[in-house]
């Protein structure tokens, strides 16, 4: 096994979550490189599509970013802002959609915030806020969100709620008329987060080898049950390959 770092393991972690068929939603850096090596991996038929309005496009270099001119080689379609929302929205394409989103603040029922970190008018930090995220996840019925697992990140509560997760947990997010779903996965430097079926409460999926689950708990100000932990299996040397020498040769990402 050849040694590789945190973020390749990361990728490949969120790469093995896209399945084909499934419908990618992603913007720019971890998430556009996580759908591109899925589609080399694991899901040849999924369907990578940018908010810019490129969907389906033949990624043959990974962009900069969501408007680089890269995203629309070869597209199946090249429209605007309205077209990947649609397709995002639309009953039929809708139910196949995974959004990847991140953050700098998440709850135990993954609530995300990219908006303020303090009081909101006078703020310690202020983000460029929701970008496209809070429709995301307010539409979407799977998404995969990538974070840093740090105490001050993992939170038990928000500064401010920019992308609804899954609210207070429960039936609440269908009370409160979002697209059933919401986030499923939460991936991180150190580990992977589901969601419980019923409490829609997180949990401790997976950790990566060699972190204890002790080590993500300090990491978090909240506690979650890890009773159904297991170790996840380190990216093969095929799959590194493929992500170093396919999709990110340049290391724009990795």
């Amino acid at each position: 096994m050849e040694n590789y770092t945190s973020r390749e393991m990361m990728t490949i972690v969120a790469a093995r979550e896209i399945k084909d068929d499934d419908i990618v939603f992603c913007g720019t850096g971890m998430s556009m490189l996580a759908a591109m090596a899925a589609k080399h991996i694991s899901a040849p038929r999924s369907i990578i599509f940018f908010e810019t309005g490129p969907i389906d496009p033949v990624l043959k270099e990974l962009p900069l970013a969501v408007a680089d001119s890269r995203t629309m080689y070869n597209s199946c379609v090249t429209g605007g802002l309205i077209d990947a929302f649609n397709t995002m929205q639309n009953k039929i394409t809708g139910d196949h959609v995974v959004g990847i989103v991140g953050a700098a603040q998440i709850d135990k029922y993954g609530n995300l915030n990219s908006t303020v970190i303090g009081d909101y008018d006078k703020p310690d930090v202020r983000f460029a806020g929701s970008g496209g995220a809070c429709d995301v996840a307010s539409f979407v019925p799977r998404s995969i969100i990538f974070m840093q697992q740090e105490k001050k990140k993992f939170v038990k509560n928000l500064d401010y709620m920019t992308s609804p997760g899954h609210l207070t947990g429960g039936e609440s997010r269908k009370v409160s008329g979002l697209r059933q779903g919401g986030p499923t996965s939460v991936i991180t430097n150190m580990a992977m987060f589901k969601f419980d079926e019923f409490t829609k409460e997180m949990y401790l999926a997976g950790y990566f080898p060699e972190i204890t689950t002790g080590r993500i708990l300090e990491n978090m100000e909240f506690e979650v049950d890890i009773s159904r932990a297991r170790e996840i299996s380190p990216p093969t040397n095929g799959e590194l390959k493929i992500l170093r020498n396919i999709c990110d040769p340049q290391k724009l990402v990795l």
